[in-house]
C-alpha cells in the first residue's frame, strides 16, 4: 500500500470510529438527561464532585500510560457538558437568570439622552468626553480618583459613573480592575474614543525651554516615542490629563506642558506646542458605563463575568472549555492579583454573547460549579 492509499485508508478509519463516537455521545447524553430528571426529583444536587472524580481516575486507569493525560482532558470536558446539560435540564440558573429578566422587565427600551454622570478628573477630561459620546446632555459630576466614582455609585450621588478600562497602546487600566473587586456595580454600556495627545503649553512657550511635562500615567505610556526624544526634561505623573492641563495653565510658567486632548484648550488658556504626539494614530481608550442596579437596554450583545476559581491545576483551562464549547467569543481576559491572598486572582471576562441567546442561560448555570466566587457585570452594547 502506497502513502496515498495508506492515508486514505486511515482517515476513513478514523471518520466510522468518530461517527460511533458521535452516536456513543448523543447516548451518554440521553442517559444524562435521565439522571437530571431523576436529582430533580429526589431534590438532588446537579454536581457530584465525589462521582467526578471517581469517574477521571477510572478513565485515566483504563487509558494507556501515555494517552492518560489526554484522556483526562478529553472526559473532563464531557463531564462539564453533561453537567452543564443537566443544570440546564433542571433549571438551575443561580438567581443570574432572575436579575436578568428583572432588569429586561425594567429597563426602558431608550438609553437615557440626559443623566448626573460621575466622571474622573476635572473639565476637558477624556471620561468627560466618553461621557458626551454616551449621553446627549449630561448632569457631570467630577470626582478625584476612580474610587470615588464607584463610591458615588454605590452611594445613589449619582446614576452613572464613567471611567476608562483599556487603551489600544498602553493597555489596561488596572487602577480600576483593581477597584472592581472593591464595589458592587453593573456595566449599561461602553464606548471607545479615539484619544489624541498634544503637548499643552501656555501661549507664548517654545519647545526647547520645556523643562516638565505632566499627565496621567496612561498618557505618559502612550506617547512614550515622542517623550524618548525630549532631553533634559522631567517626565511627571499626575492624576488626570486634564487635571494636568489646568495646572499648567494655572501655573504662570512657560517651561511645564502636558500632555492632553486638544480639546482642553476650550476650557483653559492654552497653546497647542507639539500636535498628535501619541505611539498610534489609532489610539483608543475604552471607557465602561456603571450603574448601582443593572439595566440591560436593547441591542445587548456583549456580556461581562468577574470570578474567582479553585487554586487547582487545570481550572481556568477547564472554564475556558466550557465558554469554547458554547462557542463564545472571548474578547477580553483580564487578571488581577487578590489582596491578601499567595498567588491567586480575580479573573474578568467580557464575551460576545448576547443577553437573549440560550448560551447566556446555560453558561449562568455552569459557573456556579466552577468558581467560587462569581459575580454577574452585566449584559450591554458598545458605542463606537
Amino acid at each position: 500500500m502506497n502513502e496515498d492509499n495508506l492515508l486514505t485508508a486511515c482517515r476513513q478509519e478514523i471518520d466510522k470510529i468518530d461517527r460511533e463516537i458521535v452516536d456513543l455521545f448523543v447516548r451518554r447524553m440521553e442517559v444524562s438527561a435521565r439522571i437530571a430528571g431523576y436529582k430533580k426529583e429526589h431534590a438532588l444536587p446537579v454536581w457530584d464532585p465525589t462521582r467526578e472524580r471517581e469517574k477521571l481516575s477510572a478513565v485515566q486507569s483504563a487509558s494507556p500510560e501515555e494517552l492518560r493525560p489526554y484522556a483526562a482532558a478529553l472526559y473532563t470536558q464531557i463531564l462539564s457538558l453533561s453537567r452543564s446539560r443537566q443544570m440546564l435540564l433542571n433549571g438551575g440558573e443561580s438567581g443570574i437568570a432572575d436579575v436578568i429578566r428583572a432588569a429586561l422587565d425594567k429597563t426602558p427600551s431608550l438609553f437615557p439622552e440626559s443623566a448626573c454622570v460621575a466622571c474622573q478628573g476635572v473639565e476637558g477630561a477624556n471620561s468627560q468626553f466618553a461621557c458626551e459620546k454616551l449621553f446627549s446632555h449630561p448632569d457631570i459630576m467630577f470626582f478625584s480618583g476612580f474610587d470615588a466614582v464607584f463610591s458615588a455609585i454605590e452611594k445613589g450621588l449619582c446614576r452613572y459613573g464613567i471611567v476608562p478600562v483599556e487603551n489600544s497602546t498602553a493597555g489596561t487600566v488596572k487602577a480600576v480592575y483593581d477597584l472592581m473587586m472593591d464595589h458592587r456595580f453593573y456595566i449599561v454600556r461602553s464606548v471607545r474614543l479615539k484619544v489624541d495627545h498634544d503637548l499643552l503649553a501656555r501661549p507664548g512657550a517654545v519647545l526647547q525651554d520645556i523643562r516638565e511635562i505632566y499627565s496621567h500615567e496612561q498618557a505618559i505610556g502612550q506617547c512614550s516615542h515622542f517623550l524618548s526624544t525630549l532631553r533634559n526634561v522631567r517626565v511627571i505623573p499626575c492624576e488626570n490629563t486634564a487635571a494636568a492641563a489646568k495646572m499648567v495653565a494655572a501655573s504662570g510658567r512657560g517651561d511645564v506642558a502636558a500632555l492632553a486632548n486638544p480639546r482642553c484648550t476650550e476650557y483653559y488658556p492654552l497653546a497647542r506646542l507639539v500636535r498628535a504626539v501619541q505611539n498610534n494614530n489609532s489610539n483608543y481608550t475604552r471607557f465602561i458605563c456603571i450603574s448601582r442596579e443593572p439595566e440591560i437596554y436593547p441591542g445587548a450583545d456583549r456580556t461581562s463575568l468577574m470570578l474567582t476559581l479553585p487554586h487547582k491545576p487545570g481550572a481556568l483551562c477547564r472554564l475556558l472549555g466550557s465558554i469554547a464549547a458554547l462557542d463564545v467569543n472571548l474578547t477580553k481576559l483580564e487578571s488581577r492579583p487578590l489582596p491578601g491572598s499567595d498567588f491567586e486572582f480575580m479573573f474578568y471576562f467580557d464575551m460576545l454573547l448576547p443577553v437573549y441567546s440560550p448560551k447566556l442561560t446555560q453558561l449562568m448555570a455552569e459557573l456556579p460549579v466552577q468558581c467560587e466566587r462569581f459575580s454577574y457585570l452585566g449584559s450591554y452594547s458598545e458605542v463606537f
